[in-house]
């Protein structure tokens, strides 16, 4: 079974070479049709809820069309992994415009950089190019289970500027250690990884747990935070950065953790497609309280 697994990895990896070898904007149109399929058969139901909790004030109708959007965009984000993987450098450039680059320009002059990347469709593109904008840029990176995507992943991420990936298993430590080094620290902390270093603090209205790494980071290395996000625009990626976060961190947690998150709502609905909706964010609950994500058994 583990060798037929491996054999379909790999055959789902030659299909995906010889994609990149097709004009964007059909390598866009299969993205979209296999997110349609994911939808309909896939993780539609954790979107759903998080679009629920988030948007009430919707229509069902309404986050019915939005969330199919957003499968579409992942969809055609998820193919062009081709490109990040075997485009050549003019592709990539061409294909990922960045805007108000200065700003990290302008932090990066006066110490270390943490640019906190929350988690829209593009941020890998975003990290590609933050990476090519300033070889040695560091990252925390998360194993794959499959080894096949595994591989191709780690390529993807480290094609340009050797970038300097921390296993999440590294701790702490390892991390301070590389913003200190000089170089920026693309951070991507909002998502749900249990109450170890978290604290329920509102997204969207909804208490939620969230890690209480960046201003902890913040204060530690004395870095600057400037946040950048990338949206999937025409037929490529615009990244932008916005100006450092001015009086950050506060020194209260609960504060800092709470403008995190604000920032982060405020970039959603200007898009809201683009968000990273498949995840389960609202996983963790304070006690007592049960995962939305569950199913009602019908009797």
């Amino acid at each position: 079974m583990r060798l037929l697994r491996r054999l379909g990895s790999e055959l789902g990896v030659f299909v995906l070479w010889l994609v990149h070898f097709l004009p964007m904007r059909w390598i866009g149109a299969i993205g979209a049709g296999l997110g349609w399929l994911l939808y309909q058969f896939g993780r539609g139901h954790v979107t759903r809820v998080n679009l629920a909790l988030c948007f009430p004030q919707m229509s069902e109708a309404e986050r019915h069309a939005l969330g199919l959007k957003h499968f579409r965009m992942l969809g055609r984000n998820a193919v062009e992994l081709s490109i990040m993987v075997w485009g050549s450098e003019r592709q990539l450039l061409e294909l990922i415009r960045v805007e108000g680059i200065e700003h990290l320009h302008a932090a990066h002059a006066n110490g270390p950089v943490i640019a906190l990347a929350p988690h829209f469709i593009g941020l890998n593109m975003g990290g590609i190019r933050v990476a090519y904008e300033y070889p040695g840029t560091s990252s925390i990176y998360s194993r794959q289970k499959n080894p096949v995507l595994d591989r191709i992943f780690l390529k993807a991420r480290t094609r340009f500027g050797e970038p300097h990936l921390v296993s999440r298993q590294e701790g702490l430590r390892s991390v301070i250690r590389v913003i200190k080094s000089g170089k920026p620290f693309y951070f991507l902390p909002d998502m749900d990884f249990g109450m170890r270093d978290s604290i329920f603090s509102p997204f969207f209205g909804v208490p939620t747990a969230t890690i209480t790494a960046l201003p902890r980071l913040a204060q530690l290395t004395g870095a600057s935070v400037v946040p950048v996000i990338t949206r999937q625009e025409g037929e490529g990626y615009v990244v932008r950065f916005y100006p450092a976060w001015e009086g950050y961190p506060t020194g209260n947690v609960e504060d800092d953790v709470r403008r995190m998150n604000a920032f982060i709502e405020e970039r959603i609905r200007e898009m809201p497609e683009q968000y990273f909706w498949a995840h389960k964010r609202f996983k963790t609950r304070p006690p007592g309280e049960p995962s939305p994500y569950r199913r009602e058994v019908k009797a």
